[in-house]
């Protein structure tokens, strides 16, 4: 294992992903040098161990490529390298880990929906819309999860509700993902708009209104809606 290089103090909005990719270290590294589980939640002014970067010595022949578990680009688009290594470290995380299946993260979508005072159905089509209730998917943005949560986002959730939420635990992300819908339908002029929100940014709608994949993003979740209705 790579040897302790220093101490990192844990600041308001950063994510362990985040914290690693900045470090140059790999998150699974950080993880171990803290003794932390995928699911550990990390709270500001806290201290973390960095660990340094191993040496690793001369290959005589080169190393075979390796398809990355999550593609640079979607729909087009590519995206900065640090977010898509930080995506592929959270898919890997995933992949090695044991998540509720999508009937189980349709339950506790549908349960969080309605403790938190937003319609089920509603919650329900965006999970299934954005993942099909995959815990396990992350996208090129590192949009992570049943909710498909980008860290951002996340850390505008935990404000939301009042404590950190780590989008990597299946309870957490339906937290997320349903608080960010509960705050667009109060702060949005209407449910469609809302719906653009979560898919295309609220700012983003408000300025330059609804784009026509947007457009079909809100035709899709209020189509599943009655089909969870």
């Amino acid at each position: 294992a790579p040897a302790p290089a220093g101490a990192y103090t844990i600041k308001a909005g950063d994510t362990l992903s985040a914290i690693a990719s900045r470090h140059g270290v790999k998150l699974s590294d950080l993880l171990a040098a803290n003794q932390l589980s995928m699911t550990a939640v990390i709270y500001p002014g806290n201290k973390l161990a960095i660990p340094g970067a191993s040496i690793q010595p001369a290959a005589s022949t080169p190393a075979a490529n390796v398809a990355p578990l999550v593609p640079s680009s979607f729909l087009g688009f590519s995206y900065p390298a640090a977010v898509v290594s930080s995506a592929n470290e959270n898919k890997a995380l995933l992949n090695a880990s044991p998540v509720p299946s999508r009937a189980e993260m349709r339950t506790i979508v549908a349960d969080t929906a309605r403790q938190m005072g937003v319609e089920p159905s509603l919650a329900l089509a965006f999970a299934n819309q954005e993942s099909g209730f995959n815990q396990r998917a992350v996208s090129p943005a590192n949009a992570i999860g049943t909710m498909q949560v980008i860290p951002s986002s996340g850390q505008w959730a935990s404000d939301l509700v009042g404590r950190q939420l780590n989008l990597l635990n299946p309870y957490d992300n339906a937290t997320a993902g349903v608080a960010i819908i509960k705050r667009l339908i109060a702060t949005s002029k209407d449910v469609d708009t809302a719906i653009a929100g979560y898919y295309q940014g609220q700012y983003s709608v408000s300025k330059n209104g609804m784009y026509d994949d947007t457009k079909a993003y809100v035709a899709a979740i209020k189509a599943q809606q009655q089909n969870f209705g």
